[in-house]
């Protein structure tokens, strides 16, 4: 009688294996993009009308190149605005900026300048930020996001047997008290399904939106 072999056969190792393919991205990646804005294009409006053709966020990391007429929010300035003009150095860009409807105050871009005379100015932009050349903008577009109103708060009603229930904390809108600070809102094409908490939509969304339908219970 033949012995049987014992271990692995031949070669068995080095067997090809099938390739793995991702077929489709997931939504919740964030997307690194370099963007370009030509000169005399408006460095705030570019990004903006970019996250709205796209249907995405755009978290802006990092800018180069060189601005000119500049209008900064400045609170202590007169008006709290202060008009810059001239040619001005990018030293910092950085924000977010997402498509409409948007929760106000969403939305904002803060820049910092090296003028001629080495003084650095900065605020947060507040009209057009025109390029003087090409002006260079890292950034990463992300497409779920979750509006959270801080602090979360036990929300807590009294039965009528004198004890206190705790009632949980509504996601996605629905049905809770507009004061309360223990409410989150998903943003995105499923806010009609039920009443938001916060009157955070004044248009129609678009019928491509980038928010993401929240995510199933485990």
């Amino acid at each position: 009688s033949g012995r049987r072999a014992r271990g692995r056969p031949p070669g068995s190792k080095n067997r090809p294996k099938p390739p793995l393919v991702i077929s489709k991205e997931s939504s919740n990646c964030l997307q690194s993009h370099v963007l370009e804005i030509k000169d005399g294009g408006d460095v705030c409006g570019c990004i903006a009308g970019f996250a709205q053709q796209r249907g995405c966020g755009v978290a802006v990391l990092s800018g180069s190149g060189v601005v000119g007429d500049v209008t900064l929010r400045q609170p202590a300035a007169p008006g709290g605005v202060v008009s810059l003009t001239g040619r001005y150095e990018i030293l910092s860009l950085s924000g977010s900026v997402f498509p409409t409807p948007a929760p106000p105050g969403g939305s904002g871009v803060m820049v910092y300048l090296s003028g001629g005379s080495g003084r650095v100015m900065g605020g947060m932009s507040v009209g057009p930020l025109i390029a003087s050349g090409p002006v260079i903008v890292v950034a990463a577009t992300f497409a779920n996001a979750l509006y959270e109103r801080l602090p979360l708060e036990a929300e807590e009603e009294k039965t009528p047997g004198g004890g206190e229930t705790p009632e949980p904390s509504s996601r996605g809108g629905g049905g809770g008290n507009a004061a309360s600070g223990s409410h989150s809102q998903y943003l995105g094409s499923d806010h009609h399904r039920s009443k938001p908490s916060l009157p955070f939509y004044n248009t129609q969304p678009s019928t491509d939106p980038f928010w993401g339908s929240p995510p199933f219970p485990p």
